[in-house]
């Protein structure tokens, strides 16, 4: 079995989804990261896109991202996001997702 490690996902709203881990895939400003067990520590601005987390269980959750940041510590990660919604899709829908958020939140300024 992979190792695990441990992943917030926080939004200025709620805490969207935490738990166990054995990876994650998420878009960052100089492009896609994966994150695995023991990862060395960073910080990175995340890009408008989408989050592919495999939890523990083997469940896979995919979600919407709209800026934000990522931490990397001991195994602990937190992705601390703008706006995240849970994608009922795949990773092309989170995409289109988190599109659809940050259009929707350049038509609110």
């Amino acid at each position: 079995m992979a190792k695990s490690f441990h992943l917030d996902v926080v939004s200025p709203e709620a805490v969207v989804w935490s738990g166990e881990v054995t990876t994650l895939i998420t878009r960052t400003a100089d492009g896609e990261m994966g994150v695995l067990a023991d990862h060395e520590p960073v910080m990175a601005a995340l890009a408008t896109g989408s989050s592919v987390i495999r939890a523990a269980d083997g469940a896979t959750v995919t979600l919407a991202i709209h800026g934000g940041f990522l931490q990397v510590f001991h195994n602990e990660v937190t992705l601390l996001t703008d706006r995240a919604e849970i994608s009922e899709g795949n990773a092309e829908d989170a995409r289109r997702l988190a599109q659809a958020l940050a259009d929707q939140e350049s038509g609110d300024a």
